[in-house]
């Protein structure tokens, strides 16, 4: 037993009503068409999902800690790991200036 779809059919306008209508829109100041520059700049919606992008980009890397070293950061609050890192990289700075 087939199913009959109950949409209506979609009817194209005529070249006529087409000018008519773009004539319209080009008239509308709400509804003005995008400039080269402005269509050049969009992007797919799948580049803007996630994180953005950091010019400092950091590596994820697998590292044991002691898990006295791991409570104290952790006790710290939100970014607990970024507070790591400072520390850590306090700690580089230091001892690349003697070498």
């Amino acid at each position: 037993m087939s199913k009959i779809s109950k949409r209506p059919a979609v009817v194209l306008p005529s070249v006529e009503e087409d000018k008519a209508i773009t004539k319209a829109a080009r008239n509308d100041p709400d509804a003005q068409p995008l400039t080269p520059a402005q269509l050049k700049a969009m992007v797919p919606m799948r580049a803007l999902r996630g994180r953005p992008k950091s010019e400092n980009r950091k590596l994820l890397v697998s590292v044991r800690y002691s898990p006295e070293v791991v409570a104290y950061f952790k006790s710290t609050g939100d970014g607990w790991q970024s507070k790591m890192d400072g520390v850590l990289r306090q700690y580089v700075a230091r001892h690349s200036r003697r070498a």
